[in-house]
């Protein structure tokens, strides 16, 4: 009842900014599709610090968590350098002025990470009236949009992540799905996001784990939900094995098993197929590479045999998630190779070599595909099967954090600040 009262003050509150804007939100981590395509929108080609930037608001504590946007307000999530404190951001579209700045934990015993995440990585994830903001092993909060209150929150969901958190919340139906996966343990849960309570959970299966170094167990990377057959999966490339689940009960459907340690990028789909990357292999020489797959998703059980219709070898710890777009993919690797693909063959069309890394993930709107590097510089190509490069901009500051679309805008967020780009 409380929260159904909360919801109908948000409505009434943001009802004309909705209203004129629903076409505008960006909801997850690669957007409300999660495959980073914006719906509509005419973005610009050109900008610098003072080019083009609508309004630039600077961003306290530290965090690589990508922007999200619903309505006027855009949200994200930040903590202190050294991780005891927690908070969960929110910015006027419009303006850039600081909406709410809301501290949601606070812990005294601090786990490690590595140097180049943050305790603030992984992207909240929006809809009418309500945030939802995730910390990893710290905790998960659902936030009313309207004023700020806490709705509900839980910190009992826990590993030991080692290297930091970035896996982001996904929502589904009525459910807020985690992925939780550290050397110790590996699960998923989804939650009720009405009042947090867990629906179902699942671990990993321990006959591929256990023989997994610690180290190699965790995994950092964000399902998507797929429909296959009138039956929507859940999509999950854990460290040892892929697996479809049902999204609905959490138990598994197919499993593809290949690797030895750590995914990051997202799976994704289109045409009736989905894309994933493998975590590391091992060769007899001690290289290491890892695997794109392509695969038939219709299968049941484990069908590493007998349902990848491609693959393509590829350089370890791919950390963008590539975009998939008319039946072509666009990706860098972590050799700067920046790639398009046939999606239906595996086909390379062309490879260009890049300057600087790719950690942040692609976006696309209106025939433009944006890559922006940790330098801080973002190449804009034209889609298509062979290279055009139509302008390269740069901002100051390091960018991790994907940007986010809406309408004529875009949003980047630098390791110190919070752009609005348009006309």
């Amino acid at each position: 009842m409380i929260r159904n009262k909360l919801l109908c003050l948000g409505i009434v509150i943001s009802l004309s900014g909705i209203l004129s804007g629903q076409g505008s939100n960006w909801s997850h981590f690669r957007g409300s599709n999660l495959n980073g395509m914006a719906a509509s929108g005419n973005l610009p080609v050109n900008w610098n610090d003072s080019l083009n930037i609508l309004w630039k608001t600077e961003v306290s504590g530290k965090g690589w968590s990508s922007p999200v946007v619903w309505g006027d307000q855009i949200w994200i999530t930040s903590a202190t350098p050294e991780g005891t404190e927690m908070y969960a951001l929110c910015y006027s579209l419009r303006s850039g002025r600081e909406i709410f700045k809301i501290k949601l934990f606070q812990q005294d015993k601090i786990y490690g990470k590595h140097d180049l995440n943050t305790y603030a990585t992984p992207t909240p994830c929006i809809e009418q009236g309500f945030v939802y903001v995730h910390f990893g092993t710290t905790g998960t909060a659902c936030l009313n949009t309207s004023d700020g209150s806490v709705v509900w929150k839980r910190s009992d969901l826990n590993c030991e992540h080692v290297q930091g958190p970035a896996s982001s919340p996904v929502i589904y139906k009525n459910m807020l799905i985690l992925h939780l996966e550290g050397t110790d343990v590996q699960y998923i849960a989804a939650l009720d996001k009405t009042t947090g309570k867990t629906i179902w959970k699942t671990d990993r299966p321990r006959e591929l784990y256990d023989k997994l170094q610690p180290i190699g167990k965790k995994a950092y990377i964000t399902p998507i939900v797929i429909s296959v057959n009138g039956k929507d999966l859940l999509i999950s490339n854990g460290s040892a094995v892929c697996i479809a689940y049902d999204v609905k009960t959490g138990k598994e459907v197919w499993r593809i098993v290949q690797g030895e340690d750590s995914t990051i990028a997202m799976p994704f789909f289109e045409n009736g197929l989905v894309y994933f990357y493998t975590s590391f292999v091992t060769e007899r020489d001690g290289k290491q590479y890892c695997e794109l797959f392509a695969v038939d998703p219709s299968g049941s059980g484990d069908v590493t045999s007998s349902h990848i219709v491609w693959r393509l070898r590829e350089p370890i710890l791919q950390l963008l998630t590539p975009l998939i777009k008319d039946g072509l993919i666009y990706s860098i690797n972590t050799k700067n190779q920046l790639r398009c693909l046939e999606a239906k063959t595996g086909k390379i069309f062309y490879t260009q070599k890049m300057t600087g890394r790719y950690n942040s993930s692609p976006v696309y709107s209106n025939g433009l595909i944006y890559f922006t590097s940790l330098s801080g510089e973002t190449s804009v190509i034209r889609e298509g099967r062979k290279y055009e490069l139509v302008a390269k901009n740069k901002l100051k500051g390091e960018i991790q954090a994907t940007p986010a679309i809406s309408g004529d805008r875009l949003i980047i967020r630098t390791s110190s600040d919070i752009y609005c780009i348009g006309d």
